[in-house]
């Protein structure tokens, strides 16, 4: 079959991949070579992508009420659902909440729709979440929301800040090449700021382990340090910015404190003022350890003023640069995907702007102010304001913060609807119509990155059953709502002109955001468009923004704002003593929903975890492996204990991925309370205040199966988390009571009663050990004990089916003449830590290439190259010893 070239559906690096089906089902990934992104680079849930495009579990034709639905039925209802409320109630009555996984076509007809002809502005993303804070720094400085730099900057830079953003897991590709770009230039620096040591330590010659929410301060102390010693281009902002000397008395009232606020040594700080002032050519990236905070907005520009001031912004190899979460954060942000913008960057609140957009759309209205914000758009669908809500491509009773609070406002809204692919995610089993949506692989339209660069996302695969792309849904709808002319397309490339020519005027009014040189494109250029970075007129193409001193203001200047530090909005106390800090993991994106469908994505880590810091274990009693509860103000998880100085004292760490369908109780936002920054309105996802406690359980288990352990089968278990494998399913739980473990096995397990069934039961010590044992070899076991099971998981499920002596796998680990493979550290090539540690020790391995050279690890995507690191030089110390 022919390769399609097409783009990665998860970060907002934005990678090229080529995909090539097979016709049977099956679909080989590899990197596109030729993509300015990534250049054939992927990482590891990149380069899984071809696992995760099964019709297993597809939502595949719509639903109404739970039930199977023709789109003849359903359009009229979303139609007559929506009028009505309008009607009765008024336009902001109803809205819409999207997502960056949608592509910008899909963005373009849904914020139409709304704010065009509903007259509303009560659309919503989940960017809201990761994205909004920049959008409102990027405005406040710059006159609109605008990425200065490019990729080709990071590895231009001599110095390379990362300011809450674990590259290393959350980016890697752009992880990868600044690595590249060291290791050919030794010279440069990399400082690392982050409350947590994680995997982007590994590159940082200097880590500054700052106190949560203490960004301002750090910033301001810098800005202040380089009034002092004369680093201020005086010229630059003389003639480009405005606001510098109220800027830099305001940072000047937090410099004396700078060491205090931020919890660093005095000496580490000056350390870092000296790397940065000394510097000409400095990146500064961010991402949502600036964003998603209470003051993110603020953090934003503290950072743009330190630029600002100095004159490093548009240059080659210098300037702040905000990396976004998804693969169309940024594309969303062109088209008004937020509620408080118009299309093309153009602003809601301004009368000009509306009766350019009105205009252009001929349509009935527009709306006048901006809409409903994510966190009081749901808090609407709970008082009874929403009436009807359509979610597209979002799982907000996840991912939102009160998730619990959400997930009940969902409930109550009248009328739901949700878009999506599968038809068991914790929201769209709330939803009174359920659409089934295109996934990726089957829909064409265009994503934007994070450095402005337009590429398009290719179908290879057909769109299965019923299921529609997101575009043709809300097009229907719009029709049936009688606006049927406006919505008339007759496919993606017809929007894109639609959204290029409505640039132009934007350009023309004078924004920023201008693809007009792509209006004119065919349906035949457009689906060989080659990705390009904005703007596209025909006077430019690409290129930084900013390297004239010119911006998008009245003036044409920049504009510095006087900033303070201000304390995270929740306080700690004795009853909740600890801070809560949320955020991604290596292998999983959001809610799972895509990488849980590959096997190898849940090696690395398969479970919910909290890490916490010993001194705050020891505290609470706490011991390895624990079950814990995180209590916050507004909800409860339970997660597995993962003690561990990578967290400071005082503050603990969890992911943000598992959701109802993979964990019991690990969906964290329930435990996050919504408060939010007053600009930008996103909320502070890692500054929440909690408790921390043993979770009490009679006792616990691991269990390993070929077949699919389903739901029905765990419901009333106390604890379980639930992930598949390259041989089944695997599950870790625990409960109370005394269970019959023969019977808890084979229905947990779904085992056939002819299969044989050999237990060691020692009810004294409270241990079982369980296996079934078919023609096929051994289908599942199960370990139980009163304390946490220490068993090899991954021994235990390699040896699945593969005819391994059912009583060698209840020894749960290997034979002394074996090899224990331990966790999972190359996730590509599924090697474990020990594998390496032995491969280190037995051949004399000198470096983590020479590890690669040998197993695999670390050559595909680099992802695990930190943790490759560390283990070497584990391995290194006890061969230094002797």
């Amino acid at each position: 079959m022919t390769s399609v070239a097409t783009t990665c559906p998860y970060c907002g690096v934005g990678c090229g991949i080529r995909a090539k089906a097979d016709g049977k089902g099956g679909v080989a990934i590899s990197g596109d070579k030729t993509h300015p992104a990534n250049f054939g680079r992927l990482c590891s849930k990149g380069s899984a992508l071809g696992e995760t495009v099964g019709l297993d579990g597809r939502l595949l034709t719509p639903r109404l009420h739970g039930k199977r639905a023709s789109w003849d039925t359903v359009i009229p209802e979303i139609a007559d659902k929506f009028c009505a409320a309008i009607e009765a109630h008024g336009p902001d009555s109803v809205a819409f909440y999207v997502s960056g996984q949608l592509l910008t076509e899909d963005y373009y007809v849904a914020n139409k729709l709304m704010k065009g002809y509903i007259g509303s502005a009560n659309i919503d993303t989940n960017s809201r979440l990761c994205m909004a804070s920049s959008v409102a720094g990027h405005k406040r400085a710059f006159g609109t929301d605008t990425v200065p730099g490019t990729y080709e900057d990071l590895e231009e830079a001599d110095l390379v800040v990362l300011v809450g953003s674990n590259l290393a897991w959350c980016h890697p590709v752009l992880y990868q090449r600044i690595a590249a770009a060291k290791a050919e230039r030794p010279e440069m620096r990399v400082v690392n700021i982050d409350p947590r040591v994680t995997a982007t330590c590994d590159l940082a010659d200097l880590h500054l382990p700052l106190a949560p929410g203490s960004d301002v301060a750090l910033f301001n102390g810098l800005l202040a340090y380089m009034a002092e010693t004369a680093e201020i281009d005086t010229s630059f902002a003389d003639r480009h910015v405005s606001g510098l000397s109220v800027a830099i008395e305001a940072a000047f009232a937090d410099a004396h404190d700078t060491a205090e606020i931020t919890g660093l040594d005095t000496d580490t700080v000056t350390r870092f003022f000296q790397l940065w002032s000394g510097t000409r050519k400095v990146v500064t990236i961010y991402s949502q350890g600036v964003n998603q905070s209470t003051s993110g907005s603020d953090k934003v520009n503290a950072i743009l003023n330190c630029h600002l001031a100095t004159g490093r912004i548009g240059q080659v190899g210098m300037g702040p640069f905000s990396i976004t979460g998804q693969p169309n954060a940024m594309g969303g942000r062109e088209v008004g995907g937020l509620a408080n913008m118009l299309t093309c960057h153009l602003d809601i609140e301004d009368e000009r702007h509306r009766a350019a957009v009105k205009e252009f759309w001929h349509s009935p209205t527009i709306s006048t102010r901006p809409g409903l914000q994510a966190v009081d758009l749901f808090r609407a669908c709970a008082d009874g304001r929403i009436k009807a809500l359509w979610v597209m491509s979002t799982n907000p009773a996840v991912s939102m913060p009160e998730a619990d609070a959400v997930r009940e406002a969902i409930r109550a809204c009248p009328f739901t609807v949700v878009s999506d692919i599968l038809p068991d995610t914790d929201t769209a089993l709330l939803a009174d119509v359920l659409l089934p949506a295109a996934a990726w692989g089957e829909k064409s339209g265009t994503v934007t990155n994070s450095d402005r660069t337009i590429s398009r996302q290719r179908p290879f695969l057909p769109v299965p059953g019923e299921a529609r792309p997101d575009w043709q849904a809300v097009c229907d709808v719009a029709a049936a709502m009688g606006w049927s002319e406006a919505f008339t397309y007759d496919g993606p490339a017809a929007i894109f002109r639609e959204h290029a020519r409505l640039s132009a005027v934007a350009g023309e009014i004078g924004k920023d955001f201008d693809i007009s040189g792509l209006s004119d494109l065919s349906d035949a250029a457009y689906d060989q468009l080659a990705p390009v970075r904005w703007p596209v007129t025909d006077k430019r193409t690409g290129g930084r923004m900013f390297g004239d001193g010119v911006f998008f203001t009245p003036d044409a200047k920049a504009r510095m704002l006087p900033l303070r530090h201000r304390a995270l909005a929740a306080e700690t106390s004795e009853r909740y003593p600890l801070r809560l800090n949320t955020g991604r993991i290596r292998d999983h994106w959001h809610t799972m929903t895509r990488t849980a469908r590959s096997q190898r994505l849940s090696q690395h880590i398969a479970e919910p975890y909290c890490e916490i810091h010993p001194i705050d274990a020891e505290r609470q009693e706490i011991s390895p492996a624990d079950l814990v509860a995180i209590k916050g103000v507004t909800g409860q998880i339970v997660v597995r204990a993962l003690i561990t100085d990578r967290t400071a004292p005082g503050t603990v760490f969890v992911p943000m991925h598992w959701t109802a369908r993979w964990s019991s109780n690990g969906r964290v936002d329930a435990a996050v309370a919504a408060e939010t920054d007053p600009v930008s309105g996103q909320p502070e996802l890692k500054g929440s205040v909690v408790s921390v406690s043993r979770f009490e359980a009679d006792w616990f288990a691991f269990a390993a199966g070929i077949e699919q352990i389903k739901p029905d089968r765990i419901s009333r278990l106390g604890y379980w988390a639930l992930a598949r494998t390259d041989r089944g399913w695997r599950i870790e739980i625990a409960g109370h009571g005394q269970p019959d473990w023969l019977e808890l096995a084979r229905k947990l397990l779904g085992i056939d009663t002819e299969a044989r069934a050999v237990s060691l039961i020692d009810a004294e010590q409270g241990t079982a050990r369980v296996g079934f044992v078919s023609e096929q070899g051994v289908s599942g076991v199960l370990f139980a004990a009163r304390k946490p099971v220490r068993v090899s998981r991954a021994f235990v499920i390699a040896s699945l089916a593969d005819q391994v002596p059912v009583h060698k796998l209840l020894a749960g680990r290997p034979a002394a003449d074996q090899l224990d493979p331990g966790p999972t550290v190359c996730s590509c090539f599924d090697v474990g830590a020990n594998t390496i540690l032995n491969a280190v020790h037995q051949h004399g391995l000198q470096s983590i290439d020479e590890i690669g050279e040998e197993l695999g690890a670390g050559t595909n995507c680099g992802s695990c190259r930190p943790e490759l690191r560390q283990l070497f030089a584990r391995a290194c110390r006890p061969m230094a010893a002797e």
